[in-house]
């Protein structure tokens, strides 16, 4: 899962969002074969563009011209977890899970600010648009080596939600801002300054994830993995291969752990005269029917005897 914020993508955040809301619209004005992608909040699913741009630039009081005033937030799932999410819940319901998920994700972002009054995503004025696909940017290394043209769709499965969350709160009251970093010189003077931790942001939106979906994901597939392989100390990735090694062995273990604690099956029958008769003959051996056989044989003589002496 990947998580990220910016001040814009496209457009410039310090003036009106019409030209990012503009350029969020793309895929309903060149894929005609699919039907609209609207606007979604915590209380719509129907909203439309014009409405977007509207909220989110009547919604920046006592803001100065250089200050942000929206910032974008990019939520967008590996090829791994849509699949997972297409072959759970199909090509249009996991649509709706993704969405239902971005909501989760900005019930985090509100939290991430510990600001009193700022405790969900109902209290944030934000909206997110469903993206089904990536295009090459001259950024990407395929267009710089001749491999790809700027603006192509880029292969595999691409879909991710992009959010416009508006620097002010849902009142327009409170300035909230996921680029504060400062924790103050103490903490009442941090909360009252407001603060934000990009990385427990991102970690949570993984977690949210894993619960909400029963997703399981691999270590080398974590937030913790791949951002202490790329910002740890030398330490913190050497505890990191030494904890990877770890869970490998326990994985290579469990399967022969998981077989040994199988208990045998025992074969239970009720005790009943039949039975006890049967295994009563199987412990004497084969020779007892025999012996009976020749028991009833003996009496057949004796009774042929007993007749003959009749008729002399």
């Amino acid at each position: 899962m990947y998580i990220n914020i910016t001040d814009s993508e496209t457009a410039d955040n310090k003036s009106s969002s019409s030209g990012l809301v503009h350029y969020l619209d793309k895929e309903n004005r060149t894929d005609k074969e699919r039907a609209p992608e609207l606007w979604f909040n915590g209380e719509r699913s129907n909203i439309q563009s014009y409405e977007t741009m509207q909220a989110i630039d009547n919604n920046m009081a006592k803001l100065m011209k250089t200050d942000a005033k929206f910032f974008l937030i990019n939520i967008s799932p590996s090829q791994k977890e849509i699949a997972f999410l297409k072959e759970k819940y199909g090509e249009q319901g996991a649509k709706e899970q993704l969405k239902a998920y971005a909501k989760k994700v900005m019930d985090e972002y509100a939290m991430n600010f510990k600001r009193p009054g700022i405790n969900s995503n109902k209290d944030l004025l934000w909206f997110g648009k469903l993206e089904n696909h990536r295009y090459y940017s001259h950024k990407d290394p395929e267009v710089k080596q001749g491999l790809k043209k700027r603006g192509e769709r880029k292969p595999g499965e691409q879909m991710h939600i992009q959010v416009i969350v508006s620097r002010k709160d849902i009142t327009n009251k409170i300035k909230l801002s996921p680029m504060n970093k400062s924790r103050g010189k103490n903490e009442a003077h941090s909360q009252k300054l407001g603060q934000f931790d990009r990385s427990a942001f991102k970690q949570s939106g993984e977690t949210v994830f894993d619960r909400y979906f029963n997703f399981d994901r691999g270590f080398t597939e974590t937030f913790r993995y791949a951002n202490e392989q790329k910002n740890g100390t030398l330490e913190q990735r050497i505890a990191l291969h030494a904890e990877k090694r770890s869970r490998e062995t326990a994985q290579q273990l469990r399967p022969a752990a998981k077989q040994q604690r199988q208990p045998q099956k025992i074969n239970r029958q009720v005790s009943t005269p039949a039975n006890q008769l049967k295994f009563a003959l199987t412990k004497a051996g084969p020779d007892v029917a025999p012996g009976i056989q020749r028991k009833k044989k003996k009496r057949r003589n004796n009774q042929q005897e007993q007749d003959q002496g009749l008729n002399l």
